[in-house]
């Protein structure tokens, strides 16, 4: 298969996938190395594809539904846990992480956990990588963009996050 034909079956995989797909996953389905995969996600991006790069996986970008919020948190690396189950027991959906750096400007990171399974699989990512969060470059501050179901789904992940101490409130 040449790089052509296995750019168009990745990307029909993507649209097709209602989970994200991970660089070995498809690397393994097509036979070529991960790094392979990942310069194939970089040229479909360029030509304008909305790929995004979860810690799950790539998966097709997508509108979300709801109630869209953010919120200001600050707190260590030892508390993103009790911070995203937080939100997802309240029916939202953290979408992203956002940091400010003093040199880039605004870094986002993309997350979509919606459920404490995603956390549990994102807090066995942050173990098993010597990454930090994007948290750690600016002293913990960062946002997050929510989807919520409603207000009222908002304001219990605002009061749960309170009670943990880490929302950053005027």
């Amino acid at each position: 298969m040449d790089a052509e034909a296995r750019r168009k079956m990745t990307l029909d995989l993507l649209r097709a996938s209602e989970k994200p797909l991970s660089a070995g996953t498809l690397a393994a389905r097509f036979h070529v190395s991960r790094q392979i995969i990942v310069g194939d996600v970089a040229l479909l991006r360029a030509a304008g594809e909305d790929i995004l790069a979860t810690p799950r996986g790539y998966i097709i970008g997508q509108t979300a539904t709801g109630l869209l919020r953010r919120v200001v948190c600050r707190h260590g690396a030892e508390e993103i846990g009790a911070e995203l189950n937080a939100i997802v027991d309240q029916g939202c959906t953290a979408l992203d992480v956002v940091v400010e750096h003093p040199l880039y400007g605004q870094l986002t990171g993309p997350l979509r956990i919606s459920n404490r399974y995603d956390v549990a699989q994102f807090l066995k990512r942050v173990a098993h990588s010597h990454a930090h969060p994007l948290s750690d470059l600016t002293g913990g501050i960062h946002l997050h963009t929510l989807s919520c179901p409603d207000e009222a789904a908002y304001e219990r992940v605002l009061q749960a996050l309170r009670e943990l101490r880490v929302l950053l409130e005027d």
